[in-house]
């Protein structure tokens, strides 16, 4: 039997029974499933390193979802995620601060950012972020 493969999101659990089984999820037709803020921005961190792009257009909130996502450079790598803080300020808003780390042609990336995040008709939504130095 092979090993199950780490989550690209950091937890210490493996891809399937993590970011995994919300991607399946939506590509067995069953919508999104993050049952928080946090869980969701996992999943599409998760999405990115996978180059998932349907996922990632269908978790962005409609009125922020940008027309496509470009395919990533060749040779990008992404290092890894750490959450800073997540909050609840009510039923259906959150926020959730990261650091994902990333390297392209030898030089190392930092994107710090305090996302947004709305819940409708059950699901939650990246809306956008501001951006941290």
């Amino acid at each position: 039997m092979p090993a199950a493969l780490p989550c690209p999101c950091g937890p210490p659990a493996d891809y399937d029974h993590c970011c995994g089984a919300l991607h399946q999820a939506f590509a067995e037709g069953r919508g999104l499933s993050a049952a928080t803020p946090e869980a969701l921005m996992r999943s599409r961190y998760a999405a990115f390193v996978m180059d998932l792009r349907d996922y990632l257009l269908a978790s962005w909130h409609a009125s922020t979802r940008p027309a496509a996502i470009e395919p990533p450079e060749p040779g990008l790598k992404w290092l890894g995620l750490e959450v800073k803080r997540a909050a609840l300020q009510d039923a259906d808003h959150g926020t959730v601060e990261f650091v994902a780390r990333s390297k392209l042609a030898g030089r190392a990336w930092r994107l710090h950012e305090t996302s947004r995040f709305v819940r409708e008709d059950g699901a939650w939504f990246y809306v956008d972020g501001d951006l941290k130095n």
